[in-house]
C-alpha cells in the first residue's frame, strides 16, 4: 500500500505519525477554568488565547470549565490527571478547593500554574501567573476620583462599594488596592461611604440585587461607586436604569465588550485592561517549557507568597481605559474590535473614524 504513495506524502504521514507520537510521550496540559457566569472572558478569551499557544506549540491539551461548581472542578482535576497531565493550570473557584487540587496534583507528580488567581491555603502552586491585582484596584480608585471629578460632584460624595467574591483572593487584593486611594477621601469627609458589600461568586444577578437594596436603602442618593469587575458594574447600570435614576461614575474590569460599551455610552467611567492574550501566553509558555522538562526560570519574573510559601511568579501589568484610549489600547492590541463593539444601539456612539473602519454588514 506504501509502496504505491508518492515520497513525499509517505514522509509528510511519517513526520504526522511522529509529531502525534512525540506530543502523546509529552503528556497533557489541562486547563481548569472557573465558570462562564462571572465573567465573559473566560470562554471568549482565555480558552481561544490557550487553545491557539498549544496549538502553535503542537502539544496535547485540554481545556475545561467548572461553571461555578467546586466539587465539578476537583473531578475534573482527578480526570486530567487520570487521563495523563503533567501540567494543570487553574483559576481556583475558592483557595480551599484550589489547595485540594493542588495536593492531589503534587501526590501524582503533576506541576500546577496557579492561573489569574493565587491560592493562599496550603502550600501553593508551583508557579504564579497574573498580573499585579493590587495595581488593578489602584487604577480603579484613581479613576474613580478622575470620573467623580470631571463630573463636578460637590462634596461629600455619596460611595457606594461593590467588591467581587470574598473567595477570591484577587478581590482582596483589588480591594487593598481601591481602598488605598478612597480610604482617605473618606476619611477626609469629602466623600462618604454609603455601603461596603461583597458579591458571592461575582454573581452579576446577586450584585444586581445587592445594589439595589443599597439604592433604596439610601433613598437613591449614591453619587458613584466602585465596582471590582465589568460584569459588577453592569448590574449598578441595570440597578439605576430599573429605578428611573441617572447613572453614576463606576469602574470595572476585563475590558469585556459590554464594559466598552457602556463606557462609549457614558453608563460606565473606565475599566481595566488586562492584555488577556498576554497572560494567557506566558501561562502557556510555562506550561509547555514545564511539559518538556525545559528550565523556566527566565520566565519568572519575581515571587508572591501564598501565606506559606514564596511562589516563582509571572506579573503583568494592567492599564485604565476610559472613552480617551479605548483605539490606543484594547482596539490597537487586537483584543477587542470596532466591530463586536459598535452593534445596535451602541453604534451610535462609536468614533465616526471607527465606524469608517467598518465592514459594511458591521454594526447592523
Amino acid at each position: 500500500m506504501l509502496k504505491a504513495l508518492p515520497r513525499i506524502l509517505i514522509f509528510s504521514l511519517m513526520l504526522v505519525f511522529t509529531v502525534a507520537a512525540n506530543a502523546q510521550s509529552e503528556g497533557l496540559i489541562a486547563v481548569l477554568l472557573p465558570d462562564s457566569a462571572s465573567s465573559a472572558r473566560w470562554e471568549a478569551d482565555d480558552r481561544r488565547f490557550f487553545a491557539q499557544a498549544f496549538e502553535a506549540a503542537g502539544v496535547n491539551y485540554s481545556i475545561v470549565n467548572a461553571e461555578g461548581d467546586a466539587t465539578v472542578q476537583i473531578s475534573q482535576a482527578e480526570q486530567a490527571i487520570t487521563n495523563g497531565a503533567k501540567v494543570i493550570l487553574l483559576v481556583n473557584l475558592d483557595s480551599g478547593s484550589g489547595a485540594a487540587i493542588i495536593a492531589l496534583a503534587r501526590e501524582a507528580g503533576v506541576a500546577v500554574i496557579d492561573y489569574d488567581r493565587l491560592t493562599i491555603e496550603g502550600e501553593g502552586a508551583d508557579y504564579y501567573v497574573s498580573f499585579d491585582n493590587e495595581a488593578v484596584g489602584r487604577l480603579q480608585g484613581e479613576g474613580l476620583v478622575a470620573a467623580v471629578e470631571a463630573a463636578g460632584i460637590p462634596s461629600p460624595v455619596r460611595v457606594a462599594v461593590l467588591n467581587g467574591s470574598p473567595t477570591d483572593n484577587n478581590a482582596t487584593l483589588f480591594k487593598n488596592g481601591y481602598d488605598s486611594v478612597i480610604n482617605p477621601l473618606f476619611e477626609s469627609g469629602e466623600w462618604v461611604e454609603v455601603d461596603d458589600q461583597s458579591v458571592p461568586g461575582w454573581d452579576n444577578q446577586q450584585a444586581l440585587v445587592i445594589f439595589e437594596q443599597m439604592l433604596t436603602a439610601a433613598g437613591g442618593e449614591i453619587d458613584a461607586a466602585i465596582a471590582a469587575n465589568d460584569g459588577l458594574a453592569g448590574a449598578v447600570a441595570a440597578a439605576l436604569a430599573n429605578q428611573g435614576l441617572p447613572y453614576i461614575p463606576v469602574t470595572g474590569q476585563d475590558a469585556t465588550v459590554a464594559g466598552i460599551q457602556r463606557i462609549l455610552a457614558g453608563q460606565q467611567s473606565m475599566t481595566v485592561y488586562k492584555a488577556i492574550k498576554a497572560e494567557a501566553e506566558a501561562a502557556a509558555a510555562l506550561a509547555i517549557g514545564l511539559l518538556r522538562g525545559e528550565d523556566v526560570s527566565g520566565l519568572v519574573t519575581g515571587v508572591v507568597n501564598n501565606g506559606t510559601n514564596d511562589i516563582p511568579s509571572v506579573l503583568l501589568v494592567p492599564v485604565s481605559v476610559t472613552i480617551d484610549n479605548i483605539a490606543e489600547t484594547v482596539i490597537a492590541d487586537g483584543f477587542r474590535t470596532w466591530e463586536e463593539i459598535c452593534v445596535g444601539e451602541f453604534a451610535a456612539f462609536c468614533p465616526e473614524e471607527a465606524l469608517m473602519t467598518m465592514t459594511p454588514e458591521a454594526g447592523s
